[in-house]
């Protein structure tokens, strides 16, 4: 298993910037090709996305970008919407928010490639409950906070 110290640890906003541009740009290299020169489209989804921020980030920590994008990262702090937000961004699921208090939770239905890519990810303080059935379809995934 990978060292959790070791991972790269990036904002929830630049892990959305960088799963949506990763979709545009089909590759890990041609994302850093585009992220490094600046060929940035103009976001036209719900979330209107700069990707200049990218270009800053990249420009400002260059090994820290490399490594979240070839080596994958851990996002900092986690918030119930920005989970969702991540689960549809990164994945294409549509997930569910329940915001009852005491309650809160993201359902979504996720493989277990799925499952284990968002387990990757998560911060700290949330757990994954349920997941894909005996045969491997998808099944639905409980995100909630870690009750302590």
């Amino acid at each position: 298993m990978e060292d959790i110290q070791n991972k790269v640890k990036l904002s929830q906003w630049d892990a959305l910037l960088l799963e949506s541009l990763r979709a545009l740009a089909g590759s890990d290299e041609e994302l850093l090709r585009r992220v490094g020169e600046g060929d940035l489209p103009a976001d036209e989804s719900e979330y209107k996305f700069d990707y200049g921020q990218l270009s800053v980030l990249a420009g400002e920590q260059p090994e820290l970008f490399r490594r979240a994008v070839l080596e994958g990262y851990q996002i900092k702090y986690n918030t119930i919407r920005g989970i969702r937000s991540w689960i549809d961004v990164a994945l294409g699921v549509e997930a569910r928010l329940e915001l009852e208090e005491g309650q809160e939770a993201v359902e979504a239905e996720l493989t277990e490639a799925e499952r284990g890519r968002l387990q990757d990810v998560l911060s700290y303080g949330w757990a994954i409950n349920g997941g894909p059935t005996e045969d491997g379809s998808a099944g639905t995934c409980r995100i909630e906070p870690v009750q302590r």
